[in-house]
């Protein structure tokens, strides 16, 4: 019986744990039924390797933007900078940009000064923000509020671990919600709960690969095969079976990363 689609709409291909592995990878996940991988940026600096993955690989598409650990390091990205690498056929989406204050890498201010170009770099081109939040909950929800009021933008809350209060706001102002497998974790109720009340056309699934990977693989290296589990616990989630989680989370992604073509036909 063919597995039903599935895409993974975070993961990071770029990183050494890969090197080589491309191929057997991609192999691996097709099995597992996921067709599509946007592989995601974190330093601008870096965007090349991204798009020679993109161009090695037709089911490889890519974002453009600096991660909140690497605000410091590139502070002086411009807005025309990310709306022009933006440009390439394969560059999807603009970050991962926001807000980390677990790790706290980068001045808080600095990390709030690049994520409202991001948000104004996805504004302009139209294309959807992957957002990082980590222990930022209150300043990230002021900030998504004002930026929104200067006119929308599309955007998603990547690998939700935060809390209910963010999720409601995401929503409200028009977000996505994406599940990695930190879903699947022992002791994740509290986001299965948010997860459980997330509206059905606003999540999408992902794997943040090679981070955070699901049980029955959890402590080891995460891959994109693997968001086939999240999609399962996601699945008993919401009370439905895989295959319309499957058609739902891919619906929603087409309906967000808009220029990438549904190879899924009617």
């Amino acid at each position: 019986m063919k597995k039903p689609f599935l895409v993974d709409s975070h993961c990071h291909l770029d990183v050494p744990d890969f090197e080589g592995e491309h191929v057997e990878l991609l192999t691996r996940a097709k099995a597992e039924g996921v067709g599509l991988f946007v592989t995601i940026s974190t330093h601008v600096a870096r965007i090349e390797r991204l798009k020679q993955l993109t161009r090695a690989h037709a089911e490889i598409f890519a974002s453009v933007g600096t991660h909140p650990h690497n605000a410091a390091a590139e502070p002086d990205t411009s807005v025309a900078e990310l709306v022009r690498l933006s440009q390439d056929e394969k560059i999807v989406a603009i970050g991962e940009a926001g807000l980390d204050y677990f790790y706290d890498k980068a001045p808080r201010e600095i990390q709030e000064t690049v994520f409202r170009r991001h948000i104004e770099a996805a504004r302009e081109t139209g294309l959807p923000l992957v957002i990082h939040s980590r222990d930022a909950d209150a300043d990230m929800i002021r900030i998504l509020e004002d930026e929104s009021g200067k006119g929308a933008f599309p955007f998603i809350l990547h690998c939700f671990s935060s809390g209910r209060r963010l999720a409601e706001a995401g929503l409200a102002l028009g977000g996505y919600v994406s599940f990695s497998g930190i879903l699947a974790f022992k002791k994740s109720e509290e986001i299965r709960a948010i997860a459980a009340d997330v509206p059905m056309n606003r999540l999408l699934v992902e794997t943040d690969a090679p981070y955070l990977a699901p049980p029955p693989y959890r402590g080891k290296r995460n891959e994109p095969a693997y968001v086939r589990h999240t999609a399962a616990v996601l699945a008993k989630t919401k009370g439905v079976d895989l295959g319309e989680i499957a058609q739902q989370t891919s619906d929603n992604f087409f309906a967000l990363f808009k220029k990438i073509p549904d190879p899924r036909g009617d």
